[in-house]
């Protein structure tokens, strides 16, 4: 094990997964979140995770691990290389709970940051061996508010206590929502780039929707719903998916494997796995009906000031997700106007591309070739060189090893 990755802790903000063994914590007064820890074979990093509506568990379970129709765990190579922590949040999805119901309707991104931050400051005070350790955060889809909003918010307390409370490094952020229009606007051109939609829709798409301002009259609409129609009943999370045997085809906006969704499901019910989970017996699923009451139209703001704390940012996109694509990803951060230090190029996952990169002042931009939404699920050994590097702080080899 090398020792720069030996002092390291990575935490995984966007769904839940197990882990060797598993305590309950408080978040605040009012709740319980749950939580795991994975220990590495090798490192001393962690991985925590957590998800808005969706559990946590359910893209952590798929992520990390694979449930099998025999509801078998598949263990995922990532966990030879750090430490894990799964964060079920915010309170309502998963297993996680308040002890005040009207907390589902009143979340959002502020909360679920703030909420965060303070589980991190109660687990490292549980945990205080981990204190000096390097922090960093990555998660997928939403995570691209929870990531970048968590950092500001642990940064941020940093600079008003005078203290580095936690130390963190860096953000890294897959298939990330990150700005309202360019996350739209790359969405229906990726439709039409990948012969998801007709030249007529794209381009009454195109003339109807002023993506810029937000813009979008009752025709805009109309062009948008006719791209959803033409799409068909696919997975949109990754376009070349093969729909799941075991059950009727339907169109999905929630899952990536729709049978690995149904045994994930049908793992998290039974009563020897929630006790094992030391989880509140009750009936896991897939998401909840958690309000939400923030969520500002672009995260780019609080990106930039990372950037300019010298926080580490990468944008990883797996290159078949269709909800939010690379499209969305190249908008978002062209958006930025950083200049380039590293021109595109691929780079390898031992002898094969595993997608390609550019460099920024500040920012990488990476692709994962031949992945979905949940990119460690889709290609796990590719995600696995690029998180490695990223902890590293080091671009993929340009060559195949």
């Amino acid at each position: 094990m090398s020792p720069m990755l030996s002092n390291k802790i990575l935490l995984w903000v966007m769904f839940v997964y197990w882990c060797h063994f598993a305590i309950s914590c408080k978040a605040n007064e009012q709740g319980e979140y749950l939580f795991k820890l994975l220990r590495s074979k090798r490192g001393q990093k962690v991985i925590s995770d957590d998800g808005e509506a969706s559990s946590a568990k359910n893209g952590g379970d798929e992520d990390v691990w694979k449930v099998e129709e025999e509801r078998v765990l598949m263990e995922d190579d990532k966990v030879k290389v750090a430490n894990v922590i799964f964060l079920e949040s915010p309170a309502g999805v998963g297993f996680s709970y308040s002890n005040t119901s009207s907390d589902y309707s009143k979340a959002g991104d502020k909360s679920t940051a703030m909420d965060s931050y303070t589980f991190l400051l109660n687990w490292l005070y549980r945990f205080p061996h981990y204190k000096s350790r390097d922090l960093f955060i990555t998660g997928e889809s939403y995570a691209g508010h929870y990531v970048p909003q968590l950092a500001q918010t642990i940064l941020h307390n940093n600079k008003f206590t005078n203290h580095t409370v936690i130390n963190l490094k860096g953000v890294a952020i897959g298939n990330g929502w990150i700005d309202d229009n360019m996350c739209t606007k790359g969405m229906y051109d990726y439709f039409w780039t990948h012969a998801l939609n007709s030249d007529e829709t794209h381009e009454g798409i195109e003339r109807h929707c002023d993506f810029e301002s937000g813009n979008f009259t009752s025709e805009c609409n109309k062009y948008q719903s006719r791209g959803y129609d033409e799409i068909g009943v696919i997975d949109i999370y990754d376009i070349y998916a093969p729909p799941c045997d075991a059950s009727p085809a339907t169109v999905s906006n929630s899952n990536f494997d729709p049978c690995s969704d149904e045994y994930t499901k049908s793992y998290l019910n039974l009563a020897q796995v929630q006790e094992a989970l030391h989880a509140k017996p009750s009936e896991w699923s897939p998401c909840s009906e958690v309000g939400w009451t923030d969520s500002p139209a672009t995260i780019l703001p609080t990106i930039n000031r990372l950037i300019s704390s010298g926080i580490r940012t990468w944008i990883y996109s797996g290159d078949t997700d269709g909800r939010v694509p690379i499209t969305s990803s190249r908008y978002s951060v062209n958006a930025l106007k950083l200049p380039v230090e590293t021109t595109w190029r691929p780079w390898y996952s031992g002898n094969e591309v595993g997608g390609y990169l550019v460099g920024y002042k500040g920012l990488t931009l990476i692709t994962v070739r031949g992945a979905g939404h949940m990119v460690p699920s889709n290609q796990p050994q590719r995600a696995l060189t690029m998180i490695s590097f990223f902890l590293r702080g080091e671009l993929p080899p340009e060559l195949s090893s």
